[in-house]
C-alpha cells in the first residue's frame, strides 16, 4: 500500500516527522517496507538567479557566474554552455553532497578565479541523465526557495506491508486512523455533505444472485464534460504508481485509495437498456479495461445491461461502457460484494486489480451512502453536471457486532502490564464504542471498517464428532476469538516491540526428536545415494503426458487441466521419468555421463496410496575415470549396487530379499528385477532402461535405473538393545561350485543355502559364475561362500562335513542343482 506524506496529512492532523511516523507505523502493525524520499538529498538545494555571466579570463569555455541565492551574492566558475545573464538554475553552497557524482563541494580556485557553490544540471541532482547544460528554470520561479519544494519533490512516498486480516488499511484514511489511535496526530474529521438530486431517471440496478452482491447503490450525473483531471489529483495518482486516464476515472482510482472504497463507473450512452443486472456468468465473453477478453462463467458475478456482460463484478470493467473524453452522462457503482467469490474470480481468471485486492479482504458496508456523496461531489467539482437520485438494490447488511475484553486475559495472554483504563483508551481511539463495563470486563461494539474483529468463525468439525461437544466447541470458540482479536488491538497499540519475550516451557529436560522415523530414513538415503556418487536432483512432478506414457499409465484423473506450462500436464508416474529427461538434457548439452537421483513423488491411481514417497536413482553412458579400475559402461548390477547401499543403509535385512523377473515395463525385460520382502511387500526395482524408452528420449544409452518406496518400508520394532552377539568358536568358509540350468537365479541357490541349517550358517554369498564351451549347453556354473558359525564348541571335521552335505542337498532340491 503506497501514499504519499502530503496524502496522509489530508486525514492526520500532524506535525510529527518523517521519522517518527514510519517508526510508528511498524511498531503498531503496518509493517514499513519503503520510503522514497527524494526531496531529502535535495534538500540544500534552492532556486537562484544568474544576475551576470561574463567568460573566464583563463578558460574559453568556462564563465564567471555572480548568483543571487536569495541570501547572499556568490561567485560560480560554470562550464555550462547555457549559463547566461538572468537565468534562474538551481544552486549548491559549499558543503553539500552532490548525489549524481558522488562528491562533497568545497570553495575553490578554477584557473585562477574563486568558486563558492555549483549550479547543477539534472544528471548532478540524480534526476535524469541529462547533463548538456544546467537546469533553466521559468521565470516565475521563486528565488530562495528549495528547489525540491517548488518542483513538489519533496513528499515523500510511503510504502508499507498489509497483512491479509487489514483490508481497512489499503485506505490512507485507515492508515491515518491506526497512526492516530498510536499517538501520532488526531484524525480529521470526514463527512461529505448530501448532495440533492436534481433529476429521476437512470439506469437502475437488479439483484438476481444476493449471495455475490447484497447491496448495491448508483447514482447517474447527466451534462458533464469529462476531460483530463487537476494537477493536485494527477500528481497523487502519479506519486504511487497510477496512471492519470480522465477525470471520471481518476476519481474512481482516487476513492479507492484515500477511504479504500472501490468505485466504478460507465457511461450512460454506452449501456444498452436502464436495467443493470447482477447475476451468474453464462459463458459470456467481454473485452475488459486491460483489453483482454474474458468469459464469466458460471461462478463469475457479471454486472449484464440488455446487450451482455459489461464487468466482472468487483474485479474488472469492461472497455465498451468506459468513460472517455466523449462521455457526459455517467452511472457511479458502489457496491458491496461477496469477498470469497470475488477472490475466486480474480484467482480464476488471472486478473490482480486494486478493487479485487480491497473487496476480497473485506469493506466498510456503512461507507457506501457517504461514498456515494463524496463521488458525487468530486464529479461536480472537476465535471460539472446534474446529479440524479441515488438508486439502489438489495439490502444492507447486518453488520454490527460486538466482543468482550477480560482485562485478567491482557497479561494471561498478552504477557504485559497494560491496566483496564488504558486498554479501553486505545479501544475507544481505535472506534470501538463501550457498551458496558465493570471492574473485569468491557464490551464494545466494533466498527464498521473492522471486518477482522469479531468476524464468523468457521469451524472444521468433524462429522463423527458428538453434536453437544460440537456445539459446546463452536460457542466457546465464538466468545474466544473475539476477545483474543481486542487484546491484539490493545497491545499493538502499546506496540509490537513493547511485547515481553517468553519462551515457551519445555516439554521434557531432554530436547524431543525433530524428526520422525520415515524422516531419518529419507535422510539416510539421501546421503547414502550422495556417498555412491550420484548427484541429487530436484525436479517437477509434471511433465509431458507423451513422455509420462513411456514410463506408466497416464489416467485423466493425474492431468492438470490448467497446467504451467503445455509439457507439464501429467503428474509422473515416477521420479525415474524426470530423472530420464534431466539425463536427456545433460546429453544434449555434451554431458552423457551422468549419476543422478531424487527423493519425491510418484502418482499412480492403482496404489492403495495415490502418492508414494519415492528414493529414485539413473546412471547413464560409462562409470567415471578412475586410475583403479578402466571405465566401463554402466549396467544393471550398477543400478543394484545403488539399491543395495540405500536399503543396508537404513537396516532392510538384505538376506531376506528376493528378486522377480516382473519389472515395470520400462525396463528392459532381461535386465531388470523388482525387489521383494516376502511374496506381498514390493520395495523397489532396477535394472537397465528399455530400448523403445531410449529411442523416444534420444538416449544413447545405456541407462540404468532403481527406485526405493520408502513408504513400503515398516516402521523397525523397537527392542531393548542387548550385548552384541560375538560367538567364541571358529567360524568356518567352505566353498561350492553347482552346475545349474541357464534359467536358474543365484539368488535361488543362495536362499536354499542359507536354508540348509539355519543355527549353523551365518551367511551365504555369490562369488563367481562361469558360462562357457567347457559346460554343457544350457547350464552355467554358480560358485558360492557359505560360512558356518558354531555357537555351543568348535566344529569337527565330521560336522563340518554333514552341514555341507545339508547345503548340497537343500540346493539340489530347490534348483536341480549338481555339484561340480
Amino acid at each position: 500500500m503506497k501514499f504519499t506524506l502530503s496524502w496522509l496529512k489530508t486525514h492526520l492532523d500532524t506535525d510529527a516527522p518523517l521519522d517518527q511516523i514510519t517508526a510508528t507505523l511498524t511498531r503498531i502493525g503496518l509493517e514499513l517496507e519503503d520510503v522514497d524520499d527524494r526531496g531529502a538529498a535535495l534538500a540544500p538545494f534552492r532556486i537562484a538567479r544568474v544576475t551576470e555571466a561574463t567568460p573566464h579570463p583563463n578558460a574559453d569555455r568556462l564563465r564567471v557566474c555572480t548568483v543571487d541565492t536569495g541570501t547572499e551574492t556568490v561567485r560560480v566558475v560554470c562550464g555550462a554552455p547555457n549559463a547566461r545573464t538572468g537565468m534562474k538554475g538551481v544552486f549548491a553552497p559549499p558543503g553539500t553532497f552532490i548525489p549524481g557524482t558522488g562528491i562533497t563541494l568545497k570553495v575553490g580556485e578554477i584557473r585562477g578565479v574563486q568558486s563558492a557553490g555549483m549550479l547543477l544540471s539534472e544528471r548532478e541532482m540524480g534526476l535524469g541523465e541529462d547533463h548538456a547544460g544546467i537546469v533553466d528554470l521559468p521565470e516565475d520561479a521563486p528565488v530562495g526557495v528549495p528547489y525540491a519544494q517548488w518542483a513538489g519533490l519533496d513528499d515523500p512516498v510511503i510504502d508499507i506491508s498489509v497483512t491479509p486480516n487489514r483490508g481497512d488499511c489499503f485506505a490512507v484514511r485507515g492508515i491515518a486512523r491506526d497512526l492516530a489511535a498510536g499517538g501520532i496526530g488526531v484524525l480529521k474529521p470526514w463527512l461529505p455533505a448530501r448532495v440533492a438530486p436534481a433529476f429521476r431517471g437512470g439506469p437502475r440496478w437488479q439483484i438476481d444472485w444476493p449471495e455475490a452482491c447484497p447491496w448495491i447503490l448508483g447514482r447517474t450525473i447527466r451534462n458533464l464534460r469529462n476531460g483530463p483531471s487537476p494537477h493536485w489529483l494527477q500528481d497523487r495518482l502519479t506519486s504511487i504508481g497510477l496512471r492519470p486516464i480522465n477525470a471520471l476515472v481518476d476519481m474512481t482510482n482516487f476513492f479507492t485509495i484515500d477511504l479504500g472504497r472501490p468505485l466504478h463507473v460507465f457511461d450512460v450512452a454506452k449501456l444498452t437498456g436502464d436495467v443493470l443486472t447482477l447475476r451468474p456468468g453464462r459463458g459470456e465473453t467481454f473485452r475488459a479495461l486491460n483489453g483482454r477478453d474474458y468469459t464469466a462463467t458460471p461462478e463469475d458475478c457479471a454486472i449484464v445491461d440488455a446487450a451482455g456482460v459489461q464487468s466482472m463484478a468487483g474485479v474488472i470493467g469492461g472497455e465498451p461502457t468506459g468513460c472517455d473524453a466523449a462521455t457526459t452522462a455517467v452511472f457511479i457503482e458502489c457496491a458491496l460484494f461477496d469477498p470469497v467469490r470475488v477472490a475466486q474470480t480474480g484467482r480464476r481468471h488471472q486478473v490482480v486489480s486494486d478493487a479485487r485486492q480491497r473487496f476480497e479482504r473485506g469493506i466498510d458496508p456503512a461507507l457506501m451512502p457517504d461514498a456515494v456523496e463524496a463521488a458525487t461531489a468530486m464529479v461536480l467539482e472537476l465535471c460539472g453536471g446534474e446529479p440524479g437520485e441515488v438508486t439502489e438494490a438489495g439490502t444492507p447488511p447486518t453488520w454490527q457486532r460486538t466482543a468482550t475484553l477480560r482485562f485478567e486475559r491482557i497479561p494471561g495472554l498478552g504477557g504485559s502490564d497494560i491496566s483496564a483504563d488504558e486498554a479501553v483508551a486505545s479501544l475507544e481511539r481505535l472506534g470501538f464504542a463501550v457498551q458496558s463495563r465493570d471492574a473485569t470486563r468491557v464490551t464494545v461494539s466494533v466498527p464498521p471498517w473492522r471486518n477482522d474483529v469479531a468476524a464468523e468463525v468457521a469451524l472444521e468439525q468433524a462429522e463423527t464428532l458428538d453434536p453437544a461437544i460440537a456445539a459446546k466447541a463452536a460457542e466457546g470458540c465464538a466468545a474466544i476469538e473475539p476477545e483474543c482479536d481486542l487484546i491484539e488491538e490493545v497491545l499493538r497499540l502499546r506496540g509490537l516491540d513493547a511485547i515481553p519475550p517468553v519462551s515457551l516451557p519445555r516439554a521434557s529436560p531432554v530436547p524431543l526428536a525433530t524428526l520422525s522415523p520415515k524422516q531419518v530414513r529419507t535422510e539416510l538415503v539421501r546421503r547414502t545415494l550422495a556417498a555412491q556418487g550420484l548427484a541429487e536432483c530436484v525436479t517437477f512432478s509434471f511433465m509431458a503426458q507423451a513422455e509420462a506414457a513411456l514410463f506408466g499409465d497416464t489416467p485423466e484423473a493425474l492431468r492438470l487441466t490448467n497446467p504451467i506450462a503445455a509439457d507439464l500436464d501429467q503428474l509422473r508416474p515416477t521420479p525415474i521419468a524426470t530423472l530420464a529427461l534431466a539425463a536427456q538434457r545433460n546429453a544434449a548439452r555434451g554431458y552423457a555421463d551422468v549419476a543422478l537421483f531424487e527423493i519425491g513423488p510418484e502418482y499412480a491411481l492403482a496404489a492403495a496410496e495415490n502418492q508414494r514417497w519415492i528414493a529414485a536413482g539413473l546412471r547413464a553412458g560409462a562409470t567415471p575415470r578412475n586410475w583403479l579400475a578402466a571405465q566401463r559402461p554402466v549396467d544393471a548390477m550398477d543400478a543394484k549396487a545403488d539399491l543395495w547401499a540405500a536399503m543396508s543403509a537404513i537396516g532392510v535385512p538384505l538376506d531376506a530379499l528376493m528378486l522377480t523377473q516382473d519389472a515395470p515395463g520400462f525396463y528392459h525385460p532381461g535386465r531388470s528385477a523388482t525387489v521383494r520382502q516376502g511374496p506381498k511387500t514390493l520395495l523397489g526395482s532396477f535394472g537397465e532402461l528399455h530400448p523403445r524408452v531410449l529411442a523416444a528420449l534420444d538416449l544413447a544409452g545405456p541407462v540404468v535405473a532403481f527406485q526405493l518406496d520408502l513408504d513400503a518400508i515398516g516402521e523397525p520394532k523397537r527392542r531393548r538393545k542387548a550385548a552384541p552377539d560375538l560367538p567364541p568358536f571358529q567360524l568356518v568358509r567352505r566353498d561350492f561350485a553347482f552346475l545349474v540350468d541357464s534359467e536358474v537365479t543365484a539368488d535361488a541357490v543362495l536362499r536354499a543355502a542359507r536354508g540348509a541349517d539355519r543355527t549353523l550358517i551365518a551367511s551365504a554369498s555369490l562369488f563367481d559364475v562361469y558360462q562357457g564351451d567347457r559346460l554343457p549347453a544350457g547350464k552355467k556354473s554358480l560358485a558360492i561362500e557359505v560360512t558356518f558359525q558354531p555357537r555351543e564348541r568348535t566344529l569337527t571335521d565330521a560336522e563340518i562335513e554333514t552341514a555341507s552335505q545339508k547345503v548340497v542337498a537343500a540346493v539340489t532340491k530347490a534348483t536341480g542343482a549338481a555339484l561340480r
